[in-house]
């Protein structure tokens, strides 16, 4: 001891206060982006983009200059979605009103099955039910409204957060190697070791999770549209592309596209087709957890399960769905960093993996 203070108490206060001032600074970072949080989404989209478009760049760049190269891949991407997009659609406007009046037949159905139950429930009241809604929305026309306008203004927002994500990547996948090194050469030559480490273990698992989210979840959404054409299901295709969405949103999102797409076959075809989509989804569910995540994205993403489920429902709290989607790529971005400096022994040593953009002579770009 010294001063009289014992050992355990000095290390404890040292921990203590060092702890606080992380908790305030990380606390600054998430104000700070919650003020911007336009531009956060668009950079973090862009982020995503470039991921994923990476590899189509770098093959295309084989035959052409990078820059060509990157405008063919941008495209080849637009007209991939808006192609599904488009299929959505026109199947939606297909069969939409015979989804509806199957809908209709599949709620009576369930009503006359629940007041067979011996338990006295009568459901005589949903004329009512349906009459208190209707006068519901017209003495709230007003206010319904002016919702839509606002979701008018969001949807706006969304399109410029689009545009600037994709005008980012650009930037990102044709000159991202020489923006890198610009960055890196900001940094003090002791540090930059330290730099490239982190940057390219926290890229190498950011990459990792945004490829094979969207190979998992493109995987998912073609078995679920193969299967539910084969049982004649109504809108098998849209029915796909949600449970494709929800495949992005960890634990909440593949549940809820599977309940969706139960409730349309109970609809549809009836209570056992209803039980069978539910089990063959569930399946497809299984198969993701155990063996596509597995096999696509290997140790790129280890994280435990109560990790995740704990950062999804922390990121929901906080910011809502945004939260949902982009919490677990942080944390695992977080932890890839940590782990790598962590390791770090000796000055300028660069273990890991780098960043795609921070060799020095990276394919396709050349050294400014």
């Amino acid at each position: 001891m010294s001063d009289g203070v014992p050992g355990w108490l000095r290390l404890s206060a040292g921990w203590s206060w060092r702890l606080i001032a992380l908790t305030a600074g990380v606390a600054l970072v998430f104000y700070g982006v919650s003020q911007v949080q336009l531009v956060f989404v668009a950079v973090f989209l862009a982020l995503v983009f470039t991921a994923v478009l990476n590899p189509v760049v770098d093959l295309y760049s084989r035959v052409m200059p990078r820059p060509l190269a990157t405008g063919l891949a941008i495209l080849s991407g637009i007209l991939l979605v808006g192609g599904l997009l488009t299929y959505v659609v026109a199947s939606v406007a297909g069969q939409w009103e015979r989804l509806a009046g199957e809908f209709n037949t599949g709620v009576d159905q369930i009503v006359v099955f629940i007041e067979g139950l011996p338990f006295g429930i009568s459901l005589d009241t949903r004329d009512d039910w349906i009459d208190d809604v209707r006068g519901w929305i017209q003495e709230n026309s007003n206010e319904l409204l002016s919702r839509a306008a606002e979701s008018a203004g969001s949807v706006a927002e969304g399109l410029a957060v689009l545009a600037l994500a994709i005008f980012c990547t650009v930037f990102f996948l044709a000159s991202g190697a020489s923006m890198w090194r610009w960055f890196i050469g900001q940094v003090p030559a002791r540090q930059r070791s330290h730099w490239r480490a982190s940057a390219g273990a926290g890229w190498y698992t950011f990459s990792g999770y945004a490829r094979g989210t969207v190979i998992v979840a493109l995987t998912d959404g073609i078995l679920v549209g193969i299967f539910l054409a084969i049982l004649g299901v109504p809108l098998a295709a849209p029915l796909a592309v949600l449970v494709f969405i929800g495949a992005f949103i960890p634990i909440i999102g593949a549940p809820v596209a599977m309940i969706i797409a139960a409730v349309v076959a109970l609809a549809a075809e009836g209570v056992v087709t209803a039980l069978i989509v539910t089990l063959g989804i569930a399946g497809i569910g299984q198969i993701e957890g155990h063996v596509l995540q597995p096999l696509i994205m290997g140790k790129q993403v280890a994280l435990h399960p109560v990790v995740v489920a704990l950062g999804v429902t922390g990121g929901t709290v906080v910011s809502g769905l945004l939260g949902a989607v982009i919490a677990v790529p942080l944390i695992a971005v977080a932890w890839a960093v940590f782990s790598t400096l962590r390791n770090i022994e000796v000055e300028g040593d660069t273990p890991g993996v780098t960043l795609p953009y921070a060799t020095e002579s990276p394919p396709g770009t050349s050294t400014p």
